[in-house]
């Protein structure tokens, strides 16, 4: 049988180290009652431990168990290639339907047959670690037998409050490509690790990577919760990846969608007949934007779930992050909802009580279970306390995206300098708010797609003018307190908008401008890594400080970033005139050098350069600023 011939109250239970602890796969036993009671109860970060497809004996020959919940079907059959794609019966216990097959190795396809209310439904493993090539559907056995070699990384990684923090965001399946060819895990590691390293980038992140039917989507509107999509290569070619990745000292997100789940037939909707994962009620159960299922959060074993999900991540592949996608849809209970379209909370409010308390307890358990792993919020509102501890009332995330700075900056940008003075307050404003969130800034893979243009086509003026732009884009971006987070092909200016069918315009690099952008990035992240005034106390307020904030006349910024021991400055002209004697304040009297300028002629700029040394004095430095350029000067 192939998959061609298929027809289509939450708890504030926190959990313990022992919960979320390391799999033990090879020691493989059926649930306990215990574990059935803790995912009953929505705290049991460790179901995958148990639930899905293991490798067990029987007799001391091999045999595979099978665990599927399904608590509302009257049957259910496993079949697969180890069973002949004969329907073997599983036994229910507790709303979970078990049974071992004899045999079985790794790659063997196989999925459910649920029986419910006189209907059969075939049913992928919603534990599976290991998917078939979509558009097929089966699921395939797969065992945990890979060696990892990044145990130097795993004992001292973690993403530091006050540690620099710069990431590259990507999609693996199009940043390059063998002649249209998908290049996969493997063949990404040695080119990926050569880009990053040679940029400074010290993470990387992945656009979701988990399986998902529709590459469109770009694995957003996930499957597999459990398993790196196949169409990029195995389970372990994920882990040689990440594996290499850490050796080279890099760190890996991954980005993690909890808010919905994909509507194809054989994924979780309806999956024993009826709503079990999503919601039951019409005006909860569909996302409106998406036309996606939205999980039922206020169901225990669905926290489990996901809760498990998160926890697989981090300790079958080693992952240090999680994105969680879409926070604000999550949120809000009226999001993109109209009147009589959605349901109040038990006080009359829009806020969704069930997922907050669901982020709350995701947070508290990767970081009681995964020490160093990080949490990165997408949430696009003013939802206060982001990314504040749960025990004073926050979520818990360690990061917040600033969409706010993303906006305005880009607002700003996009117009003419010539009205930039008008509208001066939209690259200020961000400093009214900077540090009420720990904050990475985004420009991310949204800012290039649906017709928007790429980051340099965004930019106002004539070729020159663009590129001069982009690079005060950059310069600003890697210089304000906050993480920072760029989307491939941002590094280099790409000209065309992202195309998920393709792959980078990696011959652009052929053209000085291109290169220069290439050269700038390089510079900008090697210095953000490298210099501690631009990361240390990156969400502390004493770590900035306005020099000119109110020029709006000519257009210009200026900030200093201090840890107390460094001091560096940067300063901007969003004008195309060049300013001569600008008087600008600094914190230190005495000799001060320009350490980058993104006039610079490497860079693609027209090289103006500073009319002798600089030197302060009474608090005062007399510059010249080139144009539409930033300038980066530290004490000498």
């Amino acid at each position: 049988m192939s998959s061609s011939d298929w027809s289509p109250k939450s708890t504030t239970t926190r959990l313990s180290p022992a919960d979320v602890g390391p799999a033990q796969l090879e020691s493989w036993k059926p649930a306990t009652s215990a574990d059935l009671q803790r995912f009953k109860n929505g705290s049991h970060a460790g179901v995958h431990h148990f639930l899905g497809a293991h490798r067990t004996t029987v007799d001391a020959k091999p045999a595979v168990a099978f665990a599927v919940w399904a608590p509302a079907a009257t049957r259910v059959t496993v079949l697969g290639d180890m069973t002949g794609w004969k329907e073997v019966p599983l036994r229910p216990r507790e709303g979970i339907w078990e049974g071992t097959v004899a045999g079985g190795q790794v790659g063997d396809g196989y999925h459910y047959k649920i029986y419910s209310g006189g209907a059969a439904i075939d049913k992928s493993d919603p534990y599976g670690a290991w998917w078939e090539v979509a558009p097929e559907r089966n699921t395939r056995l797969w065992w945990d037998e890979y060696s990892w070699s990044d145990d130097e990384w795993m004992k001292g990684r973690g993403a530091a409050h006050d540690g620099p923090v710069s990431i590259y965001e990507m999609h693996i399946g199009s940043w390059r490509t063998d002649d249209g060819e998908l290049i996969g895990y493997r063949g990404l590691a040695a080119p990926l690790i050569d880009h990053l390293t040679g940029m400074g980038f010290t993470h990387v992140e992945f656009l979701p990577p988990n399986e998902h039917p529709f590459g469109g989507s770009w694995g957003y509107q996930p499957i597999g919760w459990f398993a790196p999509a196949s169409r990029w290569g195995t389970p372990e070619d994920f882990k040689y990846l990440i594996d290499q990745l850490h050796q080279a000292g890099i760190g890996v997100i991954v980005d993690w969608v909890p808010a919905h789940f994909a509507v194809d037939a054989h994924g979780l909707v309806e999956f024993d007949g009826g709503p079990l994962y999503e919601y039951a009620d019409p005006r909860k159960a569909k996302h409106p934007d998406w036309g996606t299922y939205v999980f039922d959060l206020g169901r225990p074993e669905v926290r489990s779930f996901l809760m498990s999900s998160a926890a697989a991540w981090c300790e079958r592949f080693h992952v240090d992050g999680l994105r969680v996608d879409a926070v604000a849809s999550m949120l809000y209970l009226d999001y993109s909802r109209n009147d009589g379209e959605w349901v109040p909370n038990r006080y009359g409010g829009r806020e969704n009580l069930e997922a907050i308390d669901f982020l709350r307890q995701f947070n508290d358990t990767i970081h009681v279970g995964f020490p160093g792993v990080a949490t990165f919020a997408e949430e696009s509102t003013a939802w206060p306390m982001v990314s504040s501890p749960t025990y004073v009332g926050g979520l818990g995330f360690d990061y917040k995206w600033d969409m706010g700075w993303m906006h305005d900056t880009l607002q700003y940008l996009g117009r003419d300098p010539i009205y930039r003075s008008h509208h001066h307050g939209e690259i200020t404003f961000r400093a009214v708010y900077a540090f009420s969130e720990n904050y990475t800034l985004p420009l991310s893979h949204d800012e290039v797609v649906h017709m928007k243009g790429s980051l340099l086509t965004r930019m106002p003026g004539d070729d020159w003018q663009r590129f001069a732009n982009l690079r005060l884009l950059l310069a600003e971006q890697f210089t304000q307190p906050g993480k920072k987070l760029l989307f491939m092909g941002g590094e280099f200016g790409q000209v065309s908008e992202w195309n998920d069918a393709g792959q980078l315009d990696w011959d652009a690099l052929e053209d000085p401008a291109h290169a220069g952008i290439l050269a700038l990035v390089s510079d900008l992240a090697r210095l953000y890594r490298d210099r501690p005034a631009l990361h240390r106390g990156d969400h502390e307020p004493g770590s900035f400080g306005w020099l000119m904030a109110d020029d709006s006349d000519r257009s210009v910024l200026a900030w200093s970033r201090s840890d107390g021991d460094d001091v560096a400055v940067a300063v901007f002209n969003f004008t195309p005139q060049v300013q001569h004697d600008y008087r600008l304040p600094v914190p230190v009297d005495g000799g001060w050098e320009e350490i980058i300028t993104t006039d610079n002629a490497m860079y693609g700029g027209s090289g103006v350069m500073q009319s002798g040394p600089l030197v302060a004095k009474d608090g005062f430095l007399s510059v010249t600023l080139p144009p539409l350029a930033a300038l980066v000067l530290v004490p000498r």
